[in-house]
C-alpha cells in the first residue's frame, strides 16, 4: 500500500501536480492557494482517496480505459472512439459569449432541460481572476461559465463536496483531460468504504487541451496587457504563435507566444493527453481548410462512448447543434496533434527524476506508437 506522503514526494515535489482539486474537498488536510495543491497536515494514513484519485499517480492507464470503456474501439493516439464532428451551437447568443462554437454551453444546457442531467460541475472562468469550479443546476446559469481562463482551477473539489453531499444523482463533469481521468479513477477505484457515491456521475464531457498557465505569471500578465481585466483568453493556431487577450470592452491585445510559454505549469509538459481520452465526448476547437476566421466559431466534437453518442444524436433532433462536413484530413490531423503532445510528455517524463513516473505502467501503448 502507498502511504498518501508519496501524493507528495511522487506528484507535487516532482512538479507533476496539475492543480485539478481531485485531492480536496475530501477532508481538511488538503487544499489550494492561488492554483497551487498545498498539504495543511501531515497524514499517515496507507490508503486515501486523494492518492487514488489523483490523475497523475502511478496508473495504468490502459487497464483503467478497458474497465471504462469495455467494447469500445481504441484509437492508440486518441483513445476510445466512435465518430468525429464539427459543430457548434445553433444560438448564436450562445456562440457570443463561448470559447469558440459554444458546443459545450449548448450541451450542457440541453443535458440539463432534458434531465438528462440534474447538475453539472463547470468551470466559471470570470477572465483570467482566479477561476473557479460551480456545481450549475439551473440551464440558465449555464452561460456564465462560457469561456476558458487557460489556467487549471481546484474545480474538482466542488465535485467532490456535491458527491459526499448526494443531493444530485446525475451529475454532469465539464473538465480537462487530466480532469477527466481524474473522475474516471473515482468512478473506477473508488475506496468502498468511503462510498464516494461516484455512481452519480452520469455524463463526462472533455475539453482539448495543449496546456495550463501558471497562476501568479498569468495574472501578471494580463494585468499588465489589460488593465481593466481580460474578458476572453484565446490561443491561435501555431502559425500565428500568439495569444490574444480581450478586454471588457472588446480590445483585444496580442501576446507573442514567446512571453507566454515560460508560464506553462510544468505538469502540463509531462501530460500526454490532449482530447481528453477519458470522457464521453470531447470538444475542442474547429479545425478546417476554411481558416482561423472561420474555424474559431466551430468545435471538433470526439465521440467516444454510447452516452455521448446518445447526448449528440439528442442535440441533433432538438436542433441545438448545427453540423458541417469535416475534411477528409481532420482525423489524422488530430491524431498527429495528440502524438505530438505524447511525444512531449514522454520527453518530459523521461529527462525527469524517476523516469516515466506515472506513463511507466503504459509503456506498451507507447512503444506501439513508436515512443519508446
Amino acid at each position: 500500500m502507498l502511504s498518501t506522503y508519496a501524493l507528495d514526494s511522487q506528484v507535487i515535489q516532482k512538479g507533476l501536480c496539475t492543480g485539478c482539486g481531485a485531492c480536496q474537498g475530501l477532508c481538511p488536510y488538503w487544499g489550494s492557494v492561488r492554483g497551487r495543491t498545498v498539504c495543511y497536515y501531515d497524514c499517515e494514513r496507507s490508503d486515501g482517496r486523494c492518492q487514488r484519485f489523483c490523475p497523475r499517480m502511478p496508473t495504468d492507464l490502459a487497464a483503467l480505459r478497458q474497465k471504462a470503456f469495455p467494447g469500445e474501439t481504441i484509437l492508440p493516439e486518441l483513445g476510445p472512439y466512435r465518430a468525429l464532428y464539427l459543430a457548434r451551437a445553433a444560438d448564436g447568443t450562445v456562440r457570443a459569449g463561448a470559447q469558440h462554437g459554444g458546443t459545450v454551453t449548448a450541451l450542457v444546457e440541453l443535458a440539463l432541460r432534458e434531465g438528462v442531467i440534474d447538475g453539472a460541475l463547470l468551470s466559471r472562468a470570470r477572465g483570467t481572476l482566479e477561476p473557479a469550479g460551480e456545481i450549475v443546476t439551473d440551464p440558465a446559469e449555464v452561460r456564465r461559465c462560457s469561456g476558458s481562463s487557460f489556467q487549471i482551477p481546484p474545480t474538482l473539489a466542488a465535485l467532490n463536496c456535491a458527491l459526499q453531499e448526494n443531493t444530485l444523482r446525475r451529475i454532469g463533469v465539464v473538465g480537462t483531460p487530466c480532469k477527466t481521468l481524474a473522475v474516471c479513477k473515482m468512478r473506477c477505484d473508488p475506496l468502498p468504504e468511503n462510498g464516494n457515491h461516484a455512481e452519480n456521475i452520469a455524463l463526462v464531457i472533455g475539453l482539448f487541451c495543449g496546456w495550463g498557465l501558471d497562476w501568479d505569471g498569468m495574472q501578471a500578465l494580463t494585468e499588465r496587457c489589460t488593465p481593466s481585466g481580460a474578458a476572453h483568453v484565446d490561443i491561435l493556431p501555431s502559425k500565428y504563435h500568439s495569444m490574444e487577450l480581450t478586454d471588457g470592452a472588446g480590445r483585444v491585445t496580442p501576446v507573442d507566444l514567446d512571453e507566454v510559454l515560460p508560464l506553462v505549469r510544468p505538469a502540463c509538459r509531462a501530460c500526454a493527453d490532449m482530447t481528453a481520452e477519458f470522457a464521453d465526448l470531447s470538444v475542442g476547437g474547429g479545425r478546417s481548410a476554411d481558416g482561423w476566421d472561420v474555424d474559431k466559431q466551430w468545435n471538433q466534437i470526439i465521440v467516444r462512448t454510447k452516452r455521448g453518442e446518445e447526448l449528440l444524436e439528442l442535440a441533433k433532433r432538438r436542433g441545438v447543434l448545427e453540423f458541417k462536413d469535416l475534411p477528409d484530413t481532420a482525423l489524422d490531423k488530430l491524431k498527429r496533434a495528440s502524438l505530438g503532445k505524447k511525444r512531449t510528455a514522454v520527453r518530459t517524463l523521461q529527462e525527469a527524476e524517476g523516469g516515466l513516473g506515472y506513463l511507466t505502467p503504459a509503456a506498451d501503448e507507447l512503444r506501439q506508437l513508436g515512443l519508446l
